[in-house]
């Protein structure tokens, strides 16, 4: 099944759509890295906001101080987290264990 090709107007809709939602997804990491937002108050942003709800954990994760690509990798394996998976996909335990595991090794 092919999709319609879009029109010049649509096209520079979905570009800017696009934009600012990386805009917000990055906002977002750099108050997670700052310190002005926890990880529990991103994850229920993510709920109310489709752009932030996008985001994958891993970035999440790799946005907080002192976490990188292997840390987080250890963290979701500890969680039982896919690699994969967006804030928005993840289920109540898997957000509880999260923070869980966030408050005990802060």
């Amino acid at each position: 099944m092919s999709l319609r090709p879009l029109t010049a107007q649509e096209r520079s809709a979905a570009l800017a759509k696009a934009a600012a939602a990386r805009t917000t997804r990055a906002e977002v990491k750099s108050k997670l890295k700052t310190g002005a937002a926890t990880v529990a108050e991103v994850l229920s942003a993510g709920d109310g906001d489709d752009a932030i709800g996008r985001l994958k954990i891993t970035e999440l994760l790799e946005a907080l101080p002192g976490i990188g690509k292997v840390r987080s990798t250890v963290i979701m394996n500890e969680v039982g987290i896919a690699p994969t998976r967006r804030l928005r996909g993840l289920g109540i335990h898997q957000r509880k264990a999260l923070i869980d595991f966030l408050g005990q090794g802060s």
